[in-house]
Order: structure tokens, then sequence, then C-alpha cells
């Protein structure tokens, strides 16, 4: 899918509106339009990445902080102590929607395991 057609990347360009949590150098989070728990925020690389299967050695610092911005929303929000997930989904067999790849903040309530 090309950059122009993807929905994260309108997101990030400001052509479709979203709730955003966190914007850095790296990335952006917003909240989820579909949420499935109290708390669901996406965290989005600002560079279009497809899938996992698509990032490069080049894109660690990128990829990590993602994982950096989600343990911060997650403390801002009070769920560093009693728990959140996060989850990052490959392909359409693995419920990647929109290929953009994107990390998922899951928090709120109880999480249960295996989640499906």
């Amino acid at each position: 899918m090309p950059e122009s057609d993807c929905l994260f990347c309108k997101i990030r360009d400001g052509l479709i509106p979203a709730k955003i949590v966190h914007q850095d150098e790296h990335c952006l989070a917003f909240e989820d339009i579909n949420p499935q728990a109290p708390t669901h925020v996406l965290f989005i690389p600002r560079k279009h990445i497809a899938t996992v299967n698509d990032i490069t050695a080049e894109d660690r610092e990128l990829v990590g902080s993602l994982s950096m911005a989600a343990a911060k929303v997650a403390r801002e929000r009070g769920h560093a102590d009693t728990g959140y997930r996060v989850v990052m989904n490959t392909q359409r067999d693995a419920g990647q929607t929109v290929f953009h790849i994107h990390l998922h903040l899951l928090a709120g309530r109880t999480l249960h395991w295996p989640p499906g």
C-alpha cells in the first residue's frame, strides 16, 4: 500500500483527526477508535513501515521508541504497577488491519491469556 493511501500516515499528517496523547520526533500516539480496553492507545512510527517483516536494522531506534512511549503513557495513566499489555500484530491472520506498524497499549481491566 502506498503511503498516500495509509490511514495512519493520514493521521500522522493531520489529514484525519485523532485524539493525540503523545508525540515526539520518532512516534505519534492516539486513542484507538474501537477500544478493546478502558485504555487503548496506538503508537505509530512517523516513518511508514508496513509490517514487522519490513523493519530494518536502521529502524531499531525508531521501533524501540514505540515501547518507550507506551511505557511513559502507561505510567502517566497509572497502569505501571497494576499492569498493561503491549501488542504488535503482523499480517492479516494476526489481526493487522492497517498496514503501518503500530503498537497497541491495552490497560484498565484484567487482560486474560491467551488473548484469542
